[in-house]
């Protein structure tokens, strides 16, 4: 009743304004203008009454206290499959089943398959060649051991067997060969029929200036293997980029269930303003339009759980994405629940400590120290290359010969009687050899094509320096980057950790003037939103404090260490 008394006292008020500002600027005004005046205000009066017997009327919204099953359903995700997860389970779980790490891994594994084709080279080959061969070749003369038929006739069977070996050291390669034949002919000046030949030697050759100490195969192993290095570079820096992800995905899901349980508290304090309200107009005490002033500020704090219940779907499938292997896994309609608490210290970072572990263990300056080492193979390769080349060649022969002598003129010494065995057997008497020495010269002219590599190489050189310089600022500034967000992010905690208390402190004493008369349940929303604010800044510097830690790890490099990981480098193959 006293609203009603309240806005008829306005409404006339009101009418009498307009009345005398109308006297003032008409003082003609007539004596038949006054009753209009009177129908306004009767007007306006009905219409006020009639807003009030509707706002009394309407029948008050049913409200739950407890129930937000709507708001807070997710799609995609059965609440009965909870799956608890704590940080270093999520980063385990990355290690397996990353589709980028895995990648990475391959790569690795790539490079190796690399190396050992190149190294390949070194491997020892034997081969063995049977051949057999008939010829039958027509004579026109009695000097060509012809007989009657006027051709003659020979058969060779030959089994050549050889074992060849390029040496890692020296450049230098040899071939051990062991030869043999049996050749029979219908030959009249022939002695032998058939003829057993045998020839066991070695053949070697040494590099003594270019590619002596280093060619190309060399060169190319010796490349591979710093590549492959760099290879695992990559995969560490991937992984440890993976990590920080899979940290930062974590503690943006604590966040987002951190906020959903505040914004869900603070709709529940609604809820208990609504079910006050309907108490108060039920006794008389309120008038009914606050319940829409109330019911009002529920729906705004419903759409702000429903976005916060958003945000947590979004951050559970960030985190899915980095952890899950297959797209059509059943993991994706579990609900996560992180165990992990954020974790909060008072202590400060050394920015000088954090540079060095930086400079020490950055993947990125480890692979452009390999790639200086690569352009150092590649310059002592050029130089090698601007000298002259000169190869020393030898070989050593045993012979052994046999055969079935066809008599005639001539005495054949008895050794030489026999079959594939005395033939053997006159090879190992090393009565019969050969051995031969002799060296291969070769002086380009100019040479301009190694020149222009090894200036190229030096160019290069020059490059390197300068990336390296450059890569080592960038990890500098972003390492001090991130100790000043840690810094920040510390301070941060501290200040919302107090802002919240003085904001509960603030809200305690608004609800007690609310309850006895003397606030508004405008000022006591306002209390309410700003407690819920506070809280959100508390738990959002909380997670950006540990998000900070997780992006300074990755700045210095030491988050295999800090989390206990250890990384098997590729076995170097000296």
């Amino acid at each position: 009743m006293k609203f009603v008394f309240r806005s008829l006292f306005i409404a006339i008020a009101l009418c009498s304004t307009l009345s005398l500002s109308q006297l003032s600027v008409a003082a003609q005004e007539t004596i038949e203008e006054k009753p209009q005046i009177a129908q306004r205000l009767d007007s306006a009066l009905k219409k006020i009454r009639a807003t009030q017997a509707e706002v009394k009327n309407e029948p008050a919204p049913t409200v739950n206290s407890t129930d937000n099953t709507s708001v807070l359903n997710r799609i995609g995700t059965d609440p009965a499959q909870t799956q608890t997860l704590s940080l270093t389970e999520a980063i385990r779980k990355a290690l397996e089943n990353n589709n980028s790490i895995e990648i990475a891994r391959d790569d690795v594994r790539i490079a190796e398959t690399q190396l050992r084709s190149l190294q390949g080279v070194y491997d020892p080959v034997f081969t063995v060649s049977p051949t057999y061969s008939n010829n039958v070749q027509p004579q026109t003369s009695t000097l060509g051991g012809a007989g009657s038929t006027g051709s003659t006739q020979s058969d060779n069977f030959t089994v050549n067997s050889s074992f060849n070996k390029i040496l890692k050291k020296g450049g230098g390669n040899y071939n051990v060969f062991f030869d043999n034949s049996r050749s029979s002919t219908s030959s009249t000046f022939s002695q032998f029929n058939p003829t057993f030949n045998t020839n066991l030697g070695i053949q070697y050759t040494q590099p003594l200036f270019r590619n002596r100490e280093i060619d190309g195969t060399r060169r190319q192993i010796k490349i591979q293997r710093k590549r492959l290095e760099q290879s695992d570079s990559d995969f560490r820096r991937q992984t440890i980029d993976v990590i920080s992800q899979v940290q930062r995905a974590y503690w943006d899901l604590v966040f987002a269930l951190r906020d959903q349980q505040n914004k869900t508290a603070n709709l529940n304090l609604s809820k208990e303003n609504l079910r006050r309200v309907e108490a108060a107009i039920s006794a008389g005490k309120s008038a009914p339009l606050e319940r829409a002033e109330v019911s009002t500020e529920l729906a705004n704090r419903e759409t702000e759980v429903l976005v916060a219940t958003q945000q947590v779907s979004i951050s559970e499938n960030t985190l899915k994405t980095l952890l899950i292997k297959e797209p059509t896994s059943a993991e994706w309609n579990q609900s996560w629940v992180p165990t992990d608490a954020p974790v909060f210290s008072m202590d400060s970072i050394n920015v000088q400590d954090a540079i060095k572990d930086a400079v020490d263990n950055r993947p990125e300056l480890r692979r452009l120290r390999l790639q200086r080492e690569i352009n150092t193979i590649d310059l002592d390769y050029f130089r090698n290359q601007l000298k002259p080349r000169i190869d020393l060649n030898t070989s050593f022969t045993l012979i052994g010969l046999a055969g079935t002598s066809r008599g005639g003129a001539g005495t054949i010494p008895p050794q030489f009687i026999g079959g594939y065995f005395q033939s053997l057997g006159n090879l190992f008497k090393t009565e019969t050899r050969q051995f031969t020495i002799g060296a291969t010269i070769s002086i380009p002219f100019r040479n301009q094509t190694a020149k222009a590599d090894l200036a190229g190489a030096e160019i290069q050189k020059n490059q390197i320096t300068a990336q390296a310089r450059s890569q080592e600022q960038i990890i500098i500034a972003e390492v001090r980057n991130a100790v000043q967000a840690v810094e920040t992010a510390r301070q941060r905690v501290l200040t919302s950790r107090r802002a919240r208390e003085n904001a509960e402190i603030q809200l305690n004493g608004e609800r007690k003037l609310y309850d006895v008369g003397r606030s508004t349940t405008f000022l006591l929303f306002q209390r309410e939103n700003a407690l819920t604010n506070a809280r959100n800044s508390e738990i959002r510097a909380e997670t950006d404090y540990n998000k900070a830690i997780s992006d300074l790890q990755k700045a210095t490099s030491t988050t295999f260490r800090l989390n206990n990981i250890e990384i098997d480098s590729p076995v170097k193959d000296k």
